[in-house]
């Protein structure tokens, strides 16, 4: 798969040029904007920064910040999301430093991997804001807050010689997490792509996002592809959204020609939670895409956040079926909007078999699957996991990606660079898909793989049976894994149950027989363990995804209560 674009212009090395670059063509015109909602009931309090209140900015953090440290040291961004998390960002690039994309100490369920990302990357400054600067001085002992820094200290800069900007570290679902080495080129790289991929290139657009900044797709589609094409970026707590999400679609109604991007899981959560009321003055019309990736994209979730939300003038070709990971920066491959999202149903046996085979969609046996459409300005290809051997369209092998995105390795890392990486540019994705009419279409993770008698079965097709089954099992808050057996492989379930339904209420041996029965209907799996365990149980990797590993070893740590368990 290849789809090559013309680089937009004007080309820079860097994002803080870019920056510059707009805060001298169009100083006036607004760059991003934090809308904060300080109360329960707020409606949001809108703070902004033109291109040349940036640029200063920038330019007065990064000269501080060369005080603190030589170029190629690491700053740790330890601030929370809004304006100060994107000017420190950028200003550590300007300076020659490479940043190291995080969140304040005291992030629920987050305490470990913050620990072990500080001592992988020994920041030698950490940046912060005023308000958590206390509790960040426990960590480093040189610590700068944005807000803290005047504007007089801003000096002109020359652009920086580092190649490596930033290190994103990985979510840690299936290992201990590694920074990638996100070179200035590959960002640019990738986000001009992603601005193609979406049509962000011909057409201007308003990026609108809650993601945090922190993780690739937040940080590429929030941060880098507005600064190189000079959009306006509108951003919000993630918090925020949790606990209303009308707030995130107030805001793409608010704003014209809206782009965002979410976890399949915030779809299927606007569907439920957004009440009639809040519907009532909302006009989606206006926006142009909403990006669905960083988890497996299901077609029915498209189908029913659509449903609820027809009523608003939403247009369902706006719905982006999108494939990426950190090592490739994030984007890899989408569905371009004004298309309808690509469903395809494939046979479960023959998937498991490594062959994608046509099925009824009515077939109770049949695997629904959305196309994630075509790479842009990168090659994609399917291979044999074990040979390296390309294989043809319809078969299931690893995904591999070739481009100028694709990052330069793991940083203090070098055989698991080599392992993944390679010497020939090719990025081993240990993502398991096939090609089918043109599309990409994504099956699962190599590594979260369950064989029982010979065969595959893929995690997240037990979990979506499971979820299907019973309305007290919490959507998404699940993992299913195998555990070593005295006669094989044993596969657990272990499931949240809904927050509207407290554990007492809920007739758990009938909920455990409707599944087991369902799976072994279904998938011919006899489940060894079923656990149902209260919401926040099931352990989450920083971008929001059910973290299986994690799972798996608190599972075999005896950590979950028999509560819930036959």
């Amino acid at each position: 798969m290849d789809n090559r674009r013309p680089p937009l212009a004007p080309a820079f090395h860097s994002l803080p040029e870019y920056v510059h670059h707009w805060a001298q063509a169009t100083p006036d015109r607004r760059a991003f904007t934090f809308v904060d909602h300080p109360a329960p009931d707020s409606r949001g309090v809108h703070r902004t920064l033109t291109w040349r209140r940036l640029d200063m900015r920038v330019r007065a953090v990064a000269a501080r910040l060369a005080e603190e440290a030589e170029p190629g040291a690491r700053v740790a961004l330890l601030c929370p999301q809004g304006l100060e998390y994107v000017t420190g960002f950028l200003a550590t690039l300007a300076a020659g430093l490479i940043a190291v994309p995080l969140y304040p100490p005291g992030l629920p369920g987050q305490g470990d991997r913050l620990t072990a990302v500080l001592a992988d990357a020994r920041p030698s400054v950490v940046v912060t804001t005023s308000r958590h600067l206390g509790e960040v001085q426990e960590w480093c002992d040189r610590v700068v807050a944005v807000d803290q820094v005047p504007d007089a200290a801003a000096r002109d800069l020359e652009p920086a010689d580092a190649e490596v900007a930033y290190l994103q570290y990985t979510s840690g679902s299936t290992r201990t997490p590694a920074g990638v080495e996100i070179s200035h080129a590959n960002v640019v790289a990738n986000a001009r792509q992603a601005l193609s991929a979406y049509g962000a290139d011909a057409h201007p657009v308003t990026c609108v996002g809650w993601l945090p900044l922190y993780h690739d797709m937040g940080l590429v589609l929030s941060i880098a592809a507005p600064v190189v094409r000079g959009l306006l970026s509108v951003l919000m707590d993630p918090v925020a959204f949790l606990h209303e999400p009308a707030r995130w679609l107030r805001l793409l109604a608010a704003h014209p020609r809206a782009l965002s991007a979410a976890p399949n899981f915030a779809y299927d959560y606007c569907a439920s939670a957004v009440t009639d009321a809040q519907k009532a003055d909302l006009r989606l019309d206006g926006v142009v895409a909403l990006i669905n990736g960083s988890e497996p994209v299901r077609p029915g979730t498209a189908d029913r956040f659509q449903a609820a939300f027809a009523g608003q003038g939403l247009v369902a070709e706006t719905h982006c079926p999108s494939y990426g990971l950190a090592e490739a920066t994030v984007f890899v491959s989408a569905a371009r909007p004004g298309e309808p999202v690509r469903r395809f149903a494939l046979d479960r046996d023959a998937l498991a078999e490594g062959k994608a085979l046509p099925a009824r969609p009515d077939d109770p046996r049949a695997v629904l699957l959305a196309g994630c459409g075509t790479p842009v300005g990168q090659q994609v290809r399917i291979v044999d996991p074990v040979s390296g051997d390309r294989l043809s369209e319809g078969e299931v092998g690893e995904i591999q990606v070739w481009g100028p995105n694709v990052g330069r390795g793991y940083w203090n890392q070098e055989e698991q660079t080599r392992r993944v990486f390679g010497t020939d540019g090719r990025l081993r994705t240990g993502d398991l898909g096939t090609v089918l009419e043109g599309q990409l279409i994504v099956t699962g993770r190599l590594k979260d793989l369950i064989v029982v008698d010979g065969r595959n079965h893929y995690p997240q097709d037990l979990e979506a049976t499971v979820q299907d089954t019973h309305p007290a099992v919490r959507r998404d808050r699940l993992a299913a894994f195998g555990v070593a057996g005295g006669s094989g492989e044993r596969v657990v379930v272990v499931a949240e149950h809904t927050r509207t339904t407290s554990l007492a209420e809920i007739d758990v041996p009938a909920l455990v027989r409707a599944v087991r029965a369902a799976v072994s209907g279904r998938h011919g799996v006899r489940l060894a363990d079923v656990l149902l365990v209260p919401p926040g149980t099931v352990p989450r990797t920083s971008s929001g995804k059910v973290s299986r590993a994690l799972t798996r070893e608190r599972y075999l740590a005896g950590v979950y209560a028999a509560d819930g368990a036959e």
